[in-house]
């Protein structure tokens, strides 16, 4: 087993069959040393967590939602290479689904930002946007990534 994924098996993490896209779209796509991953929705045990961060969700919630999100990005990565090959989280981006009057949508992203630099160590410290936004079928959040792998 490779490092990356002891210390996921560390954290309890198993990752997740890798859905099929439902649209004309790819789950993740590598350009030189670069791997673009498509929005990652959250998903635990095949059942898509859904709601509105102040309004049927808490903060807590919102948070866990982002970090099932970064699980299935990193699911899309092992898709085209193992884990230990990454060398860098670029960026990530979230979306969070939330009222209108929500201001927290970055405070949820943590759960993504702070399970990336947990698995990773250095190298998953990374840019961040978090945005609320009405995500589409009430679906918590959204989250993409961008990530760096040896040549």
């Amino acid at each position: 087993m490779n490092k990356i994924e002891t210390r996921l098996k560390e954290l309890g993490i198993q990752l997740p069959e890798v859905p099929k896209p439902v649209a004309n779209y790819i789950p993740a796509k590598r350009t030189g040393n670069l791997i673009y991953v498509a929005g990652q929705i959250p998903v635990e045990n095949g059942i898509v967590k859904k709601g509105k961060l102040g309004k049927d969700l808490n903060l807590e919630e919102s948070k866990y939602a982002t970090k099932l999100c970064a699980i299935g990005c990193l699911a899309a990565i092992k898709t085209i290479c193992s884990l230990d090959k990454v060398t860098n989280i670029v960026a990530m981006h979230g979306l969070v689904n939330s009222t209108s009057e929500n201001t927290e949508q970055a405070d949820a992203m943590n759960g993504a930002s702070d399970f990336v630099v947990d698995v990773f160590g250095e190298i998953g410290k990374h840019t961040r946007t978090a945005v609320g936004v009405s995500v589409p079928h009430n679906i918590a959040a959204s989250v993409y990534m961008v990530a760096e792998v040896e040549e």
